[in-house]
């Protein structure tokens, strides 16, 4: 592997096995984000597995529908300044806002993830490639564990990859979606899983009374940003398997999370 390609291979190690997102809430609001979610209504709960499990749903449609037909990469800053904008209205609304915000955020990240995945050498014409931008939103939506096997991002991938499989070749044979297929539903399903871990954060920062309209524009900056980092750690590990085969990059990225 050359020099340059080893330390973008260290580069996303660092983004994907040591996601930041809680601590940069943390010292946004002051206090420990994880306490903070504990104290959320119960009415939070479900508010925010629905508005989670909706958020993917349409941007598994944008995915597959638009992005195919995008040529060329947006601007990273207009996606952060819209998702900053849609966090001031979650901010000033609460809760009661997450419906509307969680899936207009939600599809100007993706936005974002594949523009990061274009400029990474992905065909956005494969389903695979397609469906692998929504695959950032489970890997960026792991949180600290002390069992790397379940948690580490190849590990989370694995857990992925039979629905991702199967969902594309679903999709290649359609050629259209069929709304509530089995396999997109269960695809879906394990992304909102991991992905309503940080939705959760998020909303837990947004609905503290000091944080309010403008917080909650720096809260969603956050949230944008901690998901560009994860997509350009994975498109670049997906890059470099391309380039140098799997076995190698796996070999090479699990030295380098001992390392760190």
């Amino acid at each position: 592997m050359t020099p340059e390609d080893l330390a973008a291979l260290q580069r996303a190690v660092q983004s994907l096995e040591h996601p930041d997102l809680a601590a940069r809430l943390t010292n946004m609001v002051g206090k420990p984000i994880e306490l903070i979610g504990h104290v959320l209504p119960a009415s939070a709960s479900h508010a925010i597995a629905t508005a989670t499990s909706k958020g993917l749903e349409v941007a598994l449609k944008v995915a597959l529908r638009t992005i195919r037909r995008t040529p060329h990469a947006g601007s990273q800053l207009l996606h952060k300044a819209l998702a900053t904008a849609s966090g001031a209205a979650g901010g000033a609304f609460g809760l009661a806002a997450l419906p509307i915000e969680l899936p207009v955020s939600t599809i100007i990240m993706l936005r974002s993830i594949a523009d990061i995945a274009q400029g990474e050498g992905e065909d956005l014409s494969n389903p695979e490639s397609a469906l692998s931008c929504l695959q950032v939103f489970a890997l960026g939506g792991r949180v600290g564990s002390a069992d790397a096997s379940e948690s580490g991002y190849f590990a989370v991938r694995g857990m992925l990859a039979k629905s991702v499989t199967e969902a594309a070749r679903f999709v290649a044979e359609r050629g259209v979606i069929k709304e509530g297929g089995p396999v997109l539903v269960r695809f879906i399903t394990q992304v909102a899983s991991r992905f309503g871990v940080v939705v959760t954060q998020k909303v837990a920062a947004q609905t503290l009374p000091v944080v309010g309209a403008l917080g909650g524009a720096a809260v969603n900056y956050a949230f944008i940003e901690h998901f560009q980092e994860v997509a350009r750690g994975h498109f670049t590990v997906r890059r470099l398997e391309r380039v140098y085969g799997k076995n190698l990059v796996r070999t090479e990225y699990e030295r380098l999370a001992q390392d760190h």
